[in-house]
């Protein structure tokens, strides 16, 4: 039997899986705010119940829309609010759980530099493979990609040569460029900050992606594929690159900042359709 004077309530996804650390705030009917409480790691609340009475209770969690619904307080104190269940914010529910494969065929990795100060030299690295692992809470979420270095293409031979030489990418002695995402932040709808270390020239870095989520859905090919967008902003220094020519009017050849954008399709499982 519950004990008396509790509020108790569980927090939910569609799918029965668990809300960490969803808020429940409980006003009056007056609309007063009278407790605020958060629910744990595993999405269940246990706190003190207010006063017997009616009153309201919103449940908040980053990246959901909000939920109310109505508490009574008995007088004997028993508050159960039961399940609650939250829908993703905007309509778009997150991958399932478990493994994901990206596909480079439906993917792009490119890298955007400014030159001379004036316009950007995009290129874009034709080879990579890599791995998502979808956990439940989405938080702890996992990914690792690598990249071929040697697979730069700007659409200029003698400018790839050189990029692929010890002056930036180095490729002989550091022929893959790996990223390790070890978490995620929800920053919104459908939007998350991935959590990461960048290893790229020999130097490995904290990287954050800002992520923005696409949607999920079956594919031609009997699978369910999940689509992605991210960013980031890189120092060239920071990855030991400090090559650069300067001009005669005093302008740099190569701006000290790199953009790396990223379109990522996803297939659910371990291996690509064949």
């Amino acid at each position: 039997m519950e004990e008396s004077g509790e509020l108790r309530a569980a927090v939910r996804t569609r799918d029965g899986w668990a809300v960490p650390h969803a808020i429940v705030t409980i006003t009056d009917l007056a609309g007063a705010q009278v407790a605020r409480e958060q629910a744990g790691e595993s999405g269940d609340l246990a706190a003190p119940a207010p006063r017997p009475g009616t009153y309201t209770a919103i449940v908040t969690a980053a990246g959901f829309a909000p939920s109310a619904s109505t508490l009574i307080v008995t007088a004997s104190g028993r508050a159960d609010l039961g399940t609650i269940v939250l829908a993703r914010a905007g309509g778009v529910e997150l991958p399932p759980p478990g493994p994901w494969t990206i596909d480079p065929a439906h993917s792009s990795v490119a890298a955007i530099a400014q030159h001379l100060g004036l316009s950007s030299i995009r290129g874009r690295f034709a080879t990579f493979e890599g791995r998502v692992a979808i956990a439940e809470p989405v938080e702890k979420s996992q990914v690792v990609a690598r990249i071929d270095a040697s697979s730069i293409d700007t659409g200029t031979k003698l400018r790839d040569d050189h990029l692929r030489s010890p002056d930036f990418l180095n490729v002989d002695e550091h022929a893959v460029i790996e990223y390790r995402g070890h978490g995620l932040t929800a920053r919104g709808t459908d939007r998350w900050t991935v959590h990461g270390e960048l290893t790229l020239n020999g130097h490995t870095q904290p990287v954050d992606l800002d992520l923005t989520y696409l949607g999920s859905g079956a594919d031609p090919w009997g699978g369910v594929r999940a689509a992605f967008r991210a960013t980031a902003q890189l120092r060239r220094v920071d990855f030991g690159i400090r090559f650069n020519q300067i001009l005669e009017a005093g302008i740099a050849a190569v701006g000290d900042s790199l953009k790396v954008e990223l379109e990522i399709q996803a297939v659910q499982g371990e291996t690509l359709p064949g």
